[in-house]
């Protein structure tokens, strides 16, 4: 009965906003802000909790696009002044931050705070898996297929078929190609 009520409020948005596809499902949000820059495909799934932000950039068109048969757990906090986009396919595990930008801290006479923004893209490729508690900062690309092992912290370019981890996450796994294996690396 529940996921009936969250394919409802999906079938509401989509009415709202004509980037959101129907045939999905949407928990009720804690939070959401610029949902008219919000772009959702075929079969998102959003648990509970989640928070999405959408804010105006000085330097861009800031925007959210979240590709077809995205499955997102619950405590998703999604933060965008630019552009990021989750690709197809995608498992995204529960209580994960996915960002793409930072505050400033070099004038130590100003809080950072009142610095300014520093936006980078952030991009998260086909059939990736992002694991529990993971961080996703500003400017991070995963490649295709890559697995993000739980309470990582993800900054940098990733290549394809990579399984990274820690903090900050590096890459411990990488499927070859050749001998068709996931073989660790250093």
């Amino acid at each position: 009965m529940i996921k009936f009520l969250w394919m409802f409020r999906y079938f509401f948005y989509s009415l709202l906003q004509k980037k959101i596809r129907f045939l999905g499902y949407i928990g009720k949000p804690i939070f959401t802000q610029g949902l008219d820059k919000l772009y959702l495909g075929e079969k998102v799934r959003i648990f509970p909790n989640a928070r999405i932000e959408i804010h105006k950039s000085k330097m861009r068109n800031s925007y959210i696009k979240i590709c077809n048969n995205v499955s997102i757990g619950q405590s998703l906090h999604i933060v965008s002044q630019g552009k990021l986009i989750i690709y197809s396919d995608v498992l995204i595990s529960s209580n994960v931050l996915i960002t793409n930008v930072d505050h400033e801290y070099y004038d130590i006479h100003t809080p950072i705070l009142n610095q300014p923004h520093v936006e980078k893209s952030t991009i998260i490729g086909r059939r990736c898996f992002i694991g529990f508690g993971v961080v996703i900062q500003a400017g991070t690309r995963l490649g295709k297929h890559c697995v993000v092992g739980a309470n990582s912290v993800v900054s940098g370019v990733f290549p394809d078929y990579c399984v990274i981890a820690g903090s900050p996450a590096r890459i411990i796994k990488q499927y070859n190609l050749k001998t068709e294996k996931w073989e660790k690396v250093g």
